[in-house]
């Protein structure tokens, strides 16, 4: 996805040329996602089911899949 997003990763990625890391851009109010290494698959949602999410992920809720 080439629209001139700016695109913002985790800093516990890992420096620039990681390709193992989830990218984050807001959008016309939503929350668009990607992984790094397939740019080109992009999923959308919105602040309030983000947040949902990364409240689950600080609960530990999603650690049996690591």
């Amino acid at each position: 996805m080439t629209d001139g997003s700016t695109w913002q990763k985790s800093s516990f990625s890992g420096p620039d040329d990681n390709q193992s890391c989830i990218e984050l851009t807001l959008v016309a109010g939503a929350i668009k996602l990607r992984e790094s290494d397939q740019p080109e698959v992009v999923v959308t949602t919105s602040a309030a089911k983000l947040h949902a999410f990364i409240l689950g992920v600080k609960a530990g809720e999603f650690d049996h899949l690591i």
